[in-house]
């Protein structure tokens, strides 16, 4: 029983932990991604606002989107449905936003990062937006986020780059400690661009291990989480790879 608590709560501090690396929505295995706060309003029973897209001015509905998401991944089964709607009424991105309120992070700067996006666009909550989400028998998860975004948009999100200083940051829920290390490797040739952010959570002595690809399409911005003890920046970016042939198969 103390094992599967301690796998939860790393679970939660990674979670965390892709937010503030990120410039752009994820959505990790027990939660979403960061964006700016979106509150409670706005439930993930609404209608899907397919005109609300046409309305913003964006490429896609997120009826769309949720057409271009994976449909499979090789080892994995899927998780439930996909999700799509605007970005902030998605169910990870509001469970992910209550438990970044549990959380306190040694670092204040570094968690900024995830909900003020310096150095490129905030997300907006309205965009369209899809999810899905795929699991196997040891635990390990993978997510893919697509949203609808401008090409300008997309490669300022793509170029960002982790914040000096954040290579290393601890964070807390409840009383117990966890340790991130991250690393982000050069900018990949994945999509029509892409970065990769590996990070590696301690505590208690469990290790878990997330690997984030992001890269852009023609207006929109598609996102890879893989978390697990086992996961592997390769595997990541295999499934990137299979996420944007996909999406370029399915979206005009």
């Amino acid at each position: 029983m103390a094992h599967r608590l301690t796998s939860h709560r790393l679970r939660s501090w990674t979670s965390l932990a892709l937010a503030v690396v990120a410039a752009t929505s994820t959505a990790a295995a027990c939660g979403g991604g960061g964006g700016e706060d979106e509150g409670d309003g706005g439930g993930a029973g609404q209608p899907k606002p397919a005109g609300r897209a046409a309305l913003a001015g964006t490429a896609y509905t997120s009826d769309q989107l949720e057409q271009a998401l994976l449909t499979e991944a090789p080892g994995y089964r899927r998780n439930g449905e996909p999700d799509s709607g605007e970005y902030g009424a998605l169910k990870a991105v509001q469970n992910f936003n209550q438990l970044q309120r549990q959380v306190t992070i040694d670092k204040p700067a570094c968690g900024n990062y995830g909900s003020t996006r310096p150095g490129g666009p905030p997300v907006d909550k309205t965009s369209p937006a899809a999810i899905i989400s795929f699991t196997k028998g040891n635990g390990q998860s993978v997510t893919e986020t697509l949203m609808s975004m401008s090409d300008d948009a997309a490669g300022k999100h793509v170029n960002s780059r982790v914040p000096d200083g954040c290579e290393t940051f601890r964070t807390k829920v409840g009383g117990q400690w966890a340790d991130h290390r991250v690393v982000q490797p050069p900018p990949g040739r994945i999509g029509e661009g892409s970065r990769t952010v590996g990070i590696t959570t301690s505590s208690g002595g469990s290790t878990l291990k997330s690997w984030y690809v992001v890269l852009r399409g023609r207006r929109y911005v598609a996102t890879i989480s893989l978390i697990g003890p086992r996961a592997t920046r390769a595997e990541a970016e295999q499934l990137a790879r299979q996420a944007d042939a996909q999406a370029r198969r399915i979206l005009p």
